[in-house]
């Protein structure tokens, strides 16, 4: 566990009549015990209803560890383990691809927006080669709806680093988010793949200059 690791706060949502909700809260009584999460506050859906609909809560339990939020039944031991990657780019980095792999776009993009350190987290699963075809594709989707913003300028010098990756498919995808950040210190970066060994990038690369440009 990291030095600077700090415990992370608990937030869980219950129902009167989930048979699952009391195993999950006994389990985090638990951690609270043993210091391995900070504080642990408890609502009932049903008292608190418009909590639940401010948080877009569908099923409960419901639990935010940080900045990790988790539904059904969680097993004493995966909470310890999504409390002790709290704060750490590698645990943001298994929480966005889970996210995405599940079709969890929204979700994970709102985080993206709203913590800078989850959008390190995301350029870390993109370079990673391991990382699977649904979560790629998912990394695509924030990335298209990131096209133009300050957040994707911001990984304008990462990204252009990723052009001279050794797999062609993350120089490619490197290069398309470079064109859609619109920033004209991308161009750097796109013009030496106009001369890549392999088509695919370089028909990428003109078409992300093209985009620049226009």
């Amino acid at each position: 566990m990291s030095e600077n690791w700090h415990p992370p706060q608990a937030l869980l949502l219950m129902g009167t009549h989930c048979p699952w909700c009391p195993k999950v809260l006994e389990s985090l009584k638990e951690l609270l015990a043993d210091g391995a999460i900070a504080t642990l506050e408890t609502v009932y859906v049903e008292e608190q209803p418009e909590l639940a609909a401010e948080l877009e809560v569908r099923t409960v339990p419901w639990l935010r560890i940080g900045p990790f939020e988790l539904e059904g039944m969680r097993s004493a031991a995966e909470l310890r383990d999504w409390a002790k990657k709290a704060g750490s780019r590698a645990g943001l980095a298994q929480y966005l691809d889970e996210l995405l792999s599940s079709g969890g776009i929204d979700k994970a993009l709102g985080l993206v927006r709203r913590d800078s350190a989850a959008l390190d987290a995301l350029l870390t699963l993109f370079a990673d080669p391991d990382t699977q075809l649904n979560t790629r594709i998912g990394i695509s989707a924030i990335m298209e709806d990131l096209d133009g913003s300050e957040l994707l300028q911001g990984l304008v010098v990462p990204l252009g680093e990723l052009t001279r990756h050794a797999e062609a498919r993350i120089r490619g995808d490197a290069c398309h988010y470079l064109g859609l950040s619109g920033s004209t210190q991308a161009a750097i970066y796109i013009r030496p793949l106009l001369e890549d060994n392999d088509a695919d990038v370089r028909e990428v690369a003109a078409e992300s200059l093209a985009r620049l440009k226009g």
